[in-house]
């Protein structure tokens, strides 16, 4: 169902980068979830909050997200020497520790719009 929205190196039209984006919310709304739940479990973090509330650790957990997305993004599709792509992967990263991380992720799935 999802394995055409999670592929990292096809180019997408609008609809297909709006998928994508939901998808990998989905992913990261889920991984970091259970990452704090253990992380909290632990002992390691205190309170941290909700997701969309827009805690530190998860704007931390989301922000790692985005440039792990990122990268492996230009990784897979041969444009680690693009600077137009590395820019728009860092403005992403930028956006998602100020600003939140789904504003973050919004640059990365747009990325998936533009050719090699």
């Amino acid at each position: 169902m999802f394995g055409k929205s999670m592929e990292l190196g096809g180019k997408r039209d609008f609809m297909g980068a709006f998928m994508f984006y939901v998808v990998y919310l989905m992913v990261l709304v889920g991984v970091s979830t259970v990452a704090v739940h253990f992380l909290g479990q632990a002992g390691i973090i205190e309170k941290a909050g909700g997701f969309f509330e827009g805690g530190e650790t998860y704007q931390l957990i989301g922000s790692f997200f985005v440039l792990w997305l990122g990268g492996m993004m230009l990784h897979k599709r041969g444009t680690t020497n693009d600077f137009v792509s590395i820019a728009i992967v860092a403005v992403g990263i930028y956006l998602a520790w100020t600003s939140g991380v789904m504003l973050g992720l919004v640059p990365i799935a747009l990325l998936t719009t533009m050719g090699k």
